[in-house]
């Protein structure tokens, strides 16, 4: 289906048009839609009140449930999506015609991002309503939290707009986003825990377990999200040991920014 823009205003807001269009076609896209509501909200709250049952949640409960949300978020509604439509785009010449326009290159690269974004957003707040209104134990630091997913989610925008340089079509996303979506399952902490140690280690170094440290150690303290045995830590020594998966979620973001500007296409390849 080919983008629309709509005309008020793309010559002041050329990413305000950009980004309603791609909402607009986000939203027609009913498996798009049934991806990034049923899938991100239904699996980590199922998860969350099978392991409550009759018992008090308690925050390593939050911390896979919330792992699960970024999981399902960042791959399925923020990577694929981006994937899915950027190539649809291109493929439809689309791309092309905007970069004569009045948008710039990264605000084109940027719009199909929002959709995903914003579905993300809201899901995060029905988790985070379900989940602490049941009476699980305050996030010990939020802010590893808002960290986790919002660098989450520029970094896997980022590699999909790079995935799509090797994807012909919308049809063959369904095979190059497999490498992006099995190195980051590597990255759950559940998956960490059971490998030997030596690979452990370079899973450590995955996009996504960045990510799932983060969330772990600002909803319960901890380091894996999947320990309740450990020590649980205080807002200030959660945001020391926040620098490793930090500085491993930047790293990852410059390498994947670098990667996007020297790989992307705007041509159809044919």
């Amino acid at each position: 289906m080919t983008t629309t823009l709509p005309a008020t205003g793309f010559r002041r807001r050329p990413l305000t048009a950009l980004a309603k269009a791609e909402w607009l076609q986000f939203r027609r896209n009913k498996t798009l839609v049934y991806m990034a509501t049923v899938f991100p909200i239904g699996v980590p709250l199922v998860s969350f009140f099978l392991a409550r049952k009759d018992a008090e949640p308690t925050a390593a409960m939050a911390a896979v449930t919330f792992e699960l949300l970024a999981l399902l978020a960042l791959l399925f509604v923020q990577y694929y999506s981006v994937l899915s439509m950027v190539t649809t785009r291109r493929s439809e010449g689309v791309l092309k015609r905007l970069r004569t326009g009045e948008a710039a290159d990264w605000q084109i690269q940027l719009a199909p991002a929002i959709p995903g974004a914003i579905m993300t957003l809201a899901c995060t707040a029905v988790i985070t309503v379900v989940v602490y209104g049941t009476g699980t134990p305050a996030p010990v630091n939020p802010l590893a939290i808002v960290v986790a997913l919002v660098g989450g989610t520029v970094l896997f925008s980022l590699l999909a707009l790079a995935t799509s340089a090797y994807t012909k079509n919308a049809e063959a996303a369904q095979i190059t986003s497999l490498p992006v979506m099995i190195v980051a399952m590597l990255g759950m902490s559940s998956i960490r825990g059971v490998l030997p140690d030596r690979l452990a280690q370079l899973a450590d170094l995955t996009p996504f377990a960045a990510v799932s440290d983060l969330i772990s150690l600002g909803t319960s303290g901890t380091l894996s999200a999947v320990d309740e045995s450990g020590i649980a830590l205080g807002f200030g020594d959660t945001v020391t040991e926040s620098g490793r998966p930090f500085a491993t979620l930047a790293l990852w973001t410059v390498l994947a920014l670098v990667l996007t500007r020297k790989s992307f296409r705007w041509d159809d390849r044919g």
